[in-house]
């Protein structure tokens, strides 16, 4: 439902960032540096600043040297370091420039403890909702979460380590349209069989309390775009009665730090586009929620290894989607719990 949220959301639809924003997330690399690696590194003065080591120098003249290489170039010595050779040219440099960065870094010191690290989450929760649509949706429609899917993500050994999937059952507008059907593949049967949105809520929090997050694991949520958490869940909880889950308050949003990791337009992060420039095909079927979530899954897993550090960058506040500064300090979310009603 990707492409179709993009849609809704650019016709005019409520989501959008407090009037006052944070800061915009700009940072993707580890130990402190910015992680506009295509750009010149800073350089501070020779006695003092952060900068200041001459390994910045030599970082700052491998990129110059990467940024004069012809695709051909950059893919034979991908090949030689025995990286990844998919992508487009700028992916491709990417990828190769974050490589030298961290084997200059670590040749000039550890991580210290409590610093970034690309896997400050040991898991990320990937989600990506299906939900009741029209196809011109009138301006009052109620968007229900018709599908629940979470891809779970070990950023430790960068692999899909489980999947969860629900279908649920909507209550406001029960039928769902011909067009919600052929875009989604859910059929009526299928949420006709489903549980509503509290009970199978409270079997996600069951799964992800089995998988000991929040408490042995730190983890967080990811999902493509704003759209999820800001208006699904938010709709869904209010529909239910129900306090918005505190483990789901803050999450990534990939589509922005893709765009300010790769330096691509907005334009250029639906999940297709993402897909195509770091060299892959969609698997699966396009619109299935589990099927979306692997997906995007897939994504995180490649901008974790071209050097991301995959961090939040939104959450909710009194209701309203706000954006996370980089600054801000890392932190994982809280252990799962079922929300309170709000009776």
């Amino acid at each position: 439902m990707e492409e179709y949220k993009e849609n809704i959301q650019d016709k005019g639809g409520n989501v959008k960032l407090s009037s006052k924003p944070e800061e915009d997330d700009k940072s993707c690399s580890r130990v402190r540096v910015c992680s506009n690696i295509g750009e010149p590194v800073p350089q501070a003065s020779p006695t003092h600043g952060e900068f200041s080591d001459p390994v910045y120098k030599e970082i700052a003249l491998a990129n110059g040297h990467i940024n004069r290489m012809n695709k051909d170039e950059l893919r034979a010595k991908l090949a030689e370091l025995k990286l990844d050779t998919r992508g487009v040219k700028d992916v491709m440099k990417k990828r190769l420039k974050n490589y030298y960065k961290k084997q200059k870094l670590s040749l000039m010191q550890s991580v210290t403890e409590g610093e970034a690290t690309d896997t400050y989450y040991d898991y990320i929760c990937v989600v990506d909702f299906e939900a009741t649509c029209e196809q011109d949706n009138p301006a009052d429609f109620t968007h229900e979460i018709i599908e629940f899917p979470m891809v779970l993500l070990n950023t430790h050994t960068l692999e899909i380590e489980d999947t969860f999937q629900e279908y649920v059952r909507p209550e406001v507008n029960t039928q769902l349209s011909e067009f919600c059907i052929k875009l989604t593949g859910i059929t009526q049967k299928m949420v006709d069989e489903a549980d509503t949105f509290p009970d199978v809520l409270k079997r996600v929090v069951l799964w992800l309390r089995e998988k000991e997050l929040g408490t042995k694991y730190k983890y967080t949520i990811l999902t493509d775009g704003s759209w999820d958490m800001s208006k699904f869940m938010n709709t869904q909880c209010r529909l239910n009665r129900l306090r918005y889950p505190q483990f789901a308050k803050k999450w990534i949003n990939i589509k922005k730090l893709y765009g300010n990791f790769y330096k691509v337009p907005r334009t250029q992060t639906k999940l297709s586009s993402m897909l195509e420039k770091l060299g892959l095909q969609y698997e699966g079927r396009p619109h299935s929620g589990l099927d979306d979530s692997r997906n995007i899954a897939r994504v995180a897993l490649r901008m974790l290894q071209d050097g991301c550090q995959l961090r939040i960058n939104e959450r909710m506040h009194e209701g309203h989607l706000r954006t996370v500064p980089s600054s801000a300090p890392l932190e994982g979310a809280p252990p799962p719990h079922t929300p309170r009603s709000r009776d």
